[in-house]
């Protein structure tokens, strides 16, 4: 099978870092993300071969202890679980046709450290964008069916260690330039999957 045969399904991909090196190597990426598609009523096509997902996080996360608003669980989970309603249709279409093979992996991203534990349970994979070559800390769980990427730790000094302040503005210096120009709000920079983890990950699941 051809890399243009193998359709990657984007799900909430903003900015497109996790599915960049699947379009770089001519796979057939289909970005499902607002505001041209709404994954709550999106459709996914025969012979899926696998699927990144990374559902908004802002009323999972930990940090969001001053919103002028309450939290809003239900609509949240009414993105994770049309995401995870997606994979349980391509992954029924790849055995109801006999095709159990031809589906690879489903990955879902979010913050480690969340409220999205309590519903879905503990991350397949929890790791540092550091463990992956990328200079900043942001502790970071994928969920799902997937091989492990391989590490490539880099030892971060002093300054990249304290991230809560000076983070922003190094991490948008290290992005690759088609990268920058996506990131128009700090959601943006923080949301962003780290190129390091995106590229092994990708050479871990092609």
């Amino acid at each position: 099978m051809n890399n243009s045969d193998k359709i990657i399904l984007s799900l909430c991909s903003g900015t497109g870092s996790w599915e960049r090196p699947y379009v770089e190597a001519g796979y057939d990426v289909r970005s499902i993300t607002l505001p041209a598609q709404d994954v709550r009523y999106y459709k996914p096509p025969k012979r899926v071969y696998g699927i990144l997902a990374a559902p908004p996080c802002t009323m999972f996360s930990y940090a969001r202890s001053t919103a002028k608003t309450p939290r809003d669980f239900t609509n949240a989970m009414l993105i994770v679980k049309s995401c995870l309603k997606i994979i349980e249709d391509c992954i029924t279409d790849a055995y109801q046709n006999g095709n159990c093979d031809t589906f690879k992996f489903w990955a879902l991203e979010n913050p480690a450290r969340s409220y999205l534990v309590r519903f879905i349970g503990k991350p397949t994979l929890i790791y540092q964008p550091s463990e992956y070559g990328d200079h900043w800390t942001k502790m970071t769980g994928i969920w799902g069916w997937f091989k492990n990427p391989i590490k490539k730790s880099v030892v971060l000094t002093v300054d990249e260690l304290r991230v809560t302040k000076i983070n922003s503005s190094k991490r948008l210096s290290l992005l690759p330039s088609a990268l920058k120009s996506q990131c128009n709000t700090q959601a943006d920079l923080r949301s962003i999957t780290p190129p390091g983890f995106a590229r092994a990950f990708f050479e871990a699941n092609k």
